[in-house]
């Protein structure tokens, strides 16, 4: 990776270079795609980025991730690394009289045989009427559309923008990818005032957000610290909790995944010994919370439907109590995973699923379960033919719910464990019942 401070390329044009008295994470702005942290995989030869840069050529593309991963920073490298123009609207200031403004310069510049690259900040922000106000700069390539988000695109996007823009998935900083960053920055502005644990527990606090990382540390520069602060010193001046980890043994990640083991082997005295390593060590409680939330659909499911409530239930109470009263809450929770039945069913489902809608998401639902609220929609067959179910014998149709040119395919698969067992027999009942009916 080209390193931030020595390479020969001139400041792109649509990225001024910032004074001495700059944010530090403004000066430390990446200055080529190269310089980006973290982002290998797409930035990277054989990323997609990468590819479309050596193409020289973009499509308009959507970047989803967390905050402080650089996002805003790979649009204007990649208007810089094409020769596009750049422009930028943020979803948070501008309106519709902005989005227009944007256009016409766009326009004007396409004319002259310019072309623009428009960053999209927040890009979700923007309500469903707006967002359709996109599509015809885009099509006509007046504009090639990067909008950042943090939110699901398939949430927070219009089905007609996201089959315009190309989804890249942004990853949160690794601890590699922090201290490069960290490094970075004491090259530019000096050494820490930290000792070895204390810099490794500032990395482990920012939780894969760059951009907090280097805030802290403007912090701890603007203060003139003579004597370096040790782990809990660092504690008391950024008022902040912080993870104390070993960098070899006893990693972030480590940990986690000691204690997401224990939870799926159903060892509840193992589970709650790497948790209160977690958490007297610094950690989170909410980082914790939100592994056992995952866990609970992940390795849980349907085996015991009340895992989820029960984990919702400890994040629920432990920011109503706070620490140290609500850690009680997240103890039990770990509790109550430990000691439910497992199943992987609803994982596993859901990765068939995903991968089978990808195959085949061009297939329209049958008529019959479409709905035709006009009358051209009931002339062309919409809704015909369908069976209500709570008007069937024993509340099942057994009507196919599925696209015309495709089998019925099995996601889910219940295991024999906990409430899943009540599950297979309603899903053993409604198959005999469906052949019958449909046989």
């Amino acid at each position: 990776m080209t390193d931030l401070f020595e390479s020969d390329a001139p400041p792109p044009t649509s990225q001024p270079e910032p004074g001495e008295d700059a944010p530090l994470a403004d000066r430390l702005r990446p200055r080529t795609l190269a310089d980006v942290v973290g982002q290998d995989h797409l930035t990277g030869p054989e990323g997609t980025i990468g590819r479309m840069v050596a193409a020289g050529r973009l499509t308009s593309m959507i970047l989803w991730g967390p905050p402080g991963t650089g996002k805003t920073s790979i649009a204007r490298l990649l208007a810089d690394s094409v020769g596009m123009r750049f422009a930028a609207v943020s979803a948070v200031f501008s309106g519709v009289a902005d989005l227009k403004k944007a256009f016409a310069e766009a326009e004007k510049a396409q004319a002259a045989g310019q072309r623009t690259l428009l960053f999209v900040d927040e890009i979700h922000r923007f309500n469903r009427a707006q967002q359709d106000g996109f599509l015809p700069f885009v099509e006509r390539g007046t504009v090639t559309l990067v909008g950042a988000t943090t939110e699901n695109p398939s949430f927070a996007l219009n089905a007609a923008l996201l089959s315009r823009a190309q989804v890249l998935v942004l990853e949160r900083l690794d601890e590699a990818a922090l201290d490069l960053l960290l490094g970075r920055a004491e090259e530019l502005a000096g050494p820490l005032p930290l000792n070895p644990d204390a810099r490794t527990a500032l990395v482990a606090s920012a939780d894969g957000d760059g951009r907090f990382l280097l805030n802290q540390a403007e912090t701890l520069y603007a203060a003139k610290i003579e004597d370096p602060l040790d782990t809990d010193g660092l504690r008391k001046f950024l008022q902040r909790r912080l993870a104390v980890y070993d960098k070899d043994r006893d990693g972030h990640y480590n940990l986690i995944s000691a204690l997401h083991k224990s939870l799926r082997g159903s060892d509840p005295q193992a589970a709650l010994y790497w948790m209160a390593r977690m958490l007297t060590a610094g950690e989170e409680p909410l980082y914790v919370l939100r592994r056992l939330v995952r866990f609970a659909s992940e390795d849980i499911g349907l085996a015991d439907p009340q895992a989820l409530v029960q984990c919702l239930a400890a994040k629920d109470a432990y920011e109503f109590l706070g620490s140290p009263e609500g850690e009680l809450a997240i103890v039990q929770a770990c509790l109550y995973c430990a000691t439910a039945p497992k199943s992987n069913a609803a994982y596993k489902a859901q990765k068939a699923a995903w991968k089978s809608a990808r195959e085949t998401g061009s297939l329209a639902p049958p008529q019959n379960i479409l709905n035709a609220p006009t009358k051209l929609m009931k002339d062309l067959g919409y809704g015909k033919g369908y069976a209500y179910d709570h008007d069937a014998e024993g509340g099942f149709s057994g009507a196919n719910y599925w696209p015309d040119g495709m089998e019925r395919t099995e996601y889910y698969h219940p295991v024999p464990r906990g409430f899943e067992r009540q599950v297979i027999e309603r899903m053993e009942w409604w198959e005999r019942k469906r052949r019958e009916r449909q046989g």
